[in-house]
């Protein structure tokens, strides 16, 4: 249960000991690639076709195998992979469906199942948003229109869908791989602005939404989006009514300033389904301690994992069954 609960990076190109440690002993539920994993397509399908076959071996269900393919500026894959660009440069619903079904494919044929994307954050006028370069150009009915079809096309072809960061930080100006950022807006404005493009990704019945790493204070004063209760379990789940997959933002990222023990705790009683750690490092294994600890120890615990595992297996029943 807790090794399913943990997406994972890793150094290297191939089934190496660092990815027979994620996958065999800590059990993950799934791994992400970057830069530094991507080679060639024939190296990537090579990589993602050995991992699962390891953990069949291991006895485990499918690995989530996710990439940030936004398209535009945050595009794992590149040439030779692709020179197809999306956001910013999607405006059409034509755009956004072709952008996704040239993705998918792409996706698809190397083996990766899940794209964390599309970004559902508006970065309003006259605002010097942090995101102004990986976002739908439009208010929120544009932003969400262009989501749902990249999220229907992605979908229909197989590949989930992660929507982000939610509950949106457009309005930002600061990075949260650098800084915590702070924005001081209240819930109503979220509702009619920031959080509608998501009420629309749950709508369409999107794979996962990611968090964002950002202190809402008129939310919640103590804890981020990506560690607060409120946010997941009443805003979220409760208010949105969505019941697909949760994940945190990499909680390697400098807006996290706490321990990772403490992030594990906040992580179970949020509800939280997958937590994201994107480096190698002795953060993994801290996690993956806390995380058993906290279920053999506390029946709450137990009972909130318990409800992220059937959310986690059934994504991957209706996605990965044929793995």
């Amino acid at each position: 249960m807790a090794g399913q609960q943990l997406m994972l990076g890793f150094d290297g190109i191939d089934l190496n000991q660092e990815l027979k440690h994620i996958i065999g002993e800590i059990k993950a539920g799934g791994i992400i690639l970057f830069k530094r994993n991507i080679e060639t397509p024939e190296q990537v399908a090579s990589l993602c076709a050995a991992c699962q076959v390891y953990a069949k071996a291991c006895k485990i269900p499918p690995l989530f195998i996710s990439v940030d393919q936004e398209g535009g500026t945050v595009a794992r894959l590149k040439e030779p992979f692709t020179l197809f660009k999306g956001n910013p440069y999607i405006e059409s619903v034509r755009d956004a469906r072709d952008f996704a079904s040239v993705t998918a494919d792409e996706l698809k044929q190397v083996g990766i199942n899940m794209n964390l994307a599309p970004v559902l954050d508006i970065a309003p006028k006259g605002v010097d948003s942090i995101m102004k370069d990986r976002v739908f150009n439009g208010d929120e009915k544009k932003v969400s229109l262009l989501g749902k079809q990249v999220i229907h096309v992605l979908q229909k072809k197989g590949i989930m869908a992660v929507a982000k960061h939610f509950p949106g930080i457009g309005r930002t100006v600061k990075d949260s791989h650098f800084h915590l950022p702070v924005l001081d807006i209240d819930l109503e404005t979220l509702k009619q602005t920031d959080m509608v493009p998501f009420a629309a990704a749950k709508n369409q019945d999107v794979s996962g939404i990611m968090l964002s790493h950002i202190l809402y204070p008129q939310l919640d004063s103590q804890w981020q989006a990506s560690l607060s209760p409120y946010i997941v379990n009443e805003l979220l789940r409760n208010q949105l009514g969505y019941d697909g997959l949760v994940m945190t933002d990499d909680l390697d990222m400098k807006a996290i300033e706490h321990d990772m023990k403490t992030c594990i705790q906040q992580i179970l009683s949020s509800g939280i389904d997958m937590t994201l750690i994107c480096h190698k490092g002795p953060n993994i294994d801290i996690a993956f301690d806390e995380m058993m600890r906290l279920i053999n120890d506390n029946e709450r615990f137990y009972l909130m994992s318990e409800k992220s595992n059937k959310r986690i297996l059934r994504a991957k029943k209706k996605y990965l069954s044929k793995l």
